[in-house]
This record gives structure tokens, C-alpha cells and sequence, in this order.
């Protein structure tokens, strides 16, 4: 064996005991975070912080108790706005619960991703808030490789299913203390923005 395949064996070798290593230590997550999330209050997603995506198979989180605005879609979908918080960072975070009161699975769920450019998939891009005293509509922002801040993975909801979502904006001038909310397929909302 030459000092020249002998360097480039060692290197895969390392190579190797790297990716091992990484995926190792990947499998350590950090524990189980069960504890913390079930001593959260059921307000806590309606107090400005971020809900996470949720998939629709997974369980539904906590009937959040405040409503702001409630819409019809199509073939039973509900749509209910539990809040809509500024947060000290210039967001406007609204979240709620998307509901099918069908008999049957919902699947039209594409016309709800928007228009633009950058696709964010399975997801509630495509919602918006109109400023009518502004004058603006505000999009939903999007993170530096063009994914919505928004749910994402809503591509079936089941016959009676309860899936939360959430959305963040540009926060809009202190003095708007409302906004239509509009998701495609959905009457328009007008919800009153909080924080």
C-alpha cells in the first residue's frame, strides 16, 4: 500500500467516524420535553409565541378559549381566530384552528398555499391581512430560503378533524387595531389585534 492510498484511506476512515459521530449524537435530543409542554396553560399558543407547524394526523392541540372571528369555507371547513399578537420584535402572529365539519375528508387544501413566487407547499400561504384604514395588505413573511412562517404539511383533513394554524406578518402602525383576514376558499374575518 503507498503512502498515497494509505492518506486518502485514513481520510475516509475520519470521514466516516465524523458522519457516525453526527448521527449519534443527532439521537440525543436533549430528553424528553413532554413535562414542560403539559404544564403549559391551553392559552399559552394565544399569548404571541409561534405555534409549530402541526401535522393533520397528529393530536389536536387545546380548544383555545378566546374567539376572535369565525369563517365558513367550503365543503364544512371552518375557520376560527383565536388571536392575532404584536410581539416586540415587529411581528403580527395570528393563530387558530381550521376545522372540517364535513362528513368526509378535506383534501382542496391548494388554493390555500397563494399565488407567489416561492411555494411554501401544503400550507396556509396564501392568507392576508388588509389594512383598510392603512390602505396595505401585509403577506405572510417568509424566512431567508423563501418558506412561509406559517402551518405547513395541510394536505388532508379528516371528517370531523380540529387542525391548528398560525401565521406571521409585518406587524402593521400601532394605531390599526383591526384587519380583514382572508384565506382563499374562506368568507373574510375582521379580527382586532391585541398586544
Amino acid at each position: 500500500m503507498s503512502i498515497r492510498q494509505s492518506v486518502q484511506f485514513r481520510g475516509g476512515a475520519a470521514a466516516v467516524a465524523v458522519a457516525v459521530l453526527a448521527i449519534t449524537m443527532a439521537g440525543c435530543g436533549g430528553g424528553d420535553d413532554s413535562k414542560p409542554k403539559a404544564a403549559q396553560s391551553p392559552s399559552s399558543n394565544t399569548q404571541g409565541s409561534a405555534p409549530q407547524s402541526q401535522a393533520p394526523g397528529s393530536s389536536p392541540a387545546p380548544t383555545p378559549t378566546e374567539v376572535l372571528a369565525t369563517a365558513n369555507g367550503e365543503n364544512g371547513m371552518t375557520l376560527t381566530i383565536n388571536s392575532a399578537v404584536r410581539d416586540a420584535g415587529g411581528f403580527l402572529t395570528v393563530s387558530g384552528q381550521l376545522k372540517n365539519t364535513g362528513s368526509q375528508a378535506f383534501a382542496s387544501t391548494a388554493a390555500w398555499r397563494g399565488n407567489e413566487l416561492n411555494s411554501s407547499g401544503a400550507s396556509v400561504a396564501g392568507v392576508t391581512l388588509i389594512d383598510k384604514a392603512g390602505k396595505k395588505r401585509y403577506y405572510v413573511l417568509r424566512d431567508t430560503d423563501g418558506r412561509c412562517l406559517c402551518t405547513t404539511g395541510l394536505t388532508v383533513i379528516d371528517a370531523g378533524q380540529t387542525v391548528p394554524f398560525f401565521a406571521q406578518f409585518p406587524v402593521p402602525p400601532n394605531n390599526t387595531t383591526q384587519v380583514d383576514f382572508n384565506l382563499p376558499t374562506f368568507a373574510t374575518a375582521t379580527i382586532k389585534i391585541s398586544g
